[in-house]
């Protein structure tokens, strides 16, 4: 399994407010930095979210709820999650204007973890190989 750092998910950030619009800026970098082991939580080492598609839905969660970011949170929980699950060998198939639904359905609180879960397993076909999303942008992925 591959997990996003605290650095590529400020570049995500600084990405999107960069193709979007909105102010970049961190509100929280304990918040940040959180986002980084959320999807890695044990109890009594038990996976809390044992597969891609949980662990995707805690990242987007995670950014969209808790707000590290000055602007572009809701942007910035889902392209997260996208690079999450591209990273993982998925990519992201939903019809234009779900990817936004699902943000404001989570940020309204009318989905739980499992249900976004659910969403993204739905949602997304199995890729066919080559080299993860943040390196075919040319980030840095160490």
């Amino acid at each position: 399994m591959k997990y996003l750092t605290a650095r590529q998910i400020l570049l995500i950030h600084s990405m999107v407010i960069d193709e979007t619009g909105g102010s970049h800026g961190v509100r929280s970098r304990d918040a940040v930095l959180s986002l980084v082991s959320a999807p890695k939580q044990k109890v009594f080492d038990t996976e809390l979210y044992p597969d891609v598609f949980s662990k995707a839905s805690v990242l987007a969660h995670n950014i969209i709820k808790f707000h590290p970011f000055v602007d572009g949170n809701k942007r910035t929980g889902m392209a997260a999650a996208a690079v999450f699950l591209a990273d993982n060998g998925y990519e992201l198939s939903a019809k234009d204007g779900e990817i936004e639904k699902l943000a404001l359905a989570i940020i309204k609180n009318k989905l739980d973890l499992d249900r976004i879960a659910k969403w993204f397993r739905r949602n997304a076909t199995k890729a066919k190989g080559g080299t993860s999303h943040l390196a075919r942008l040319g980030a840095n992925t160490a």
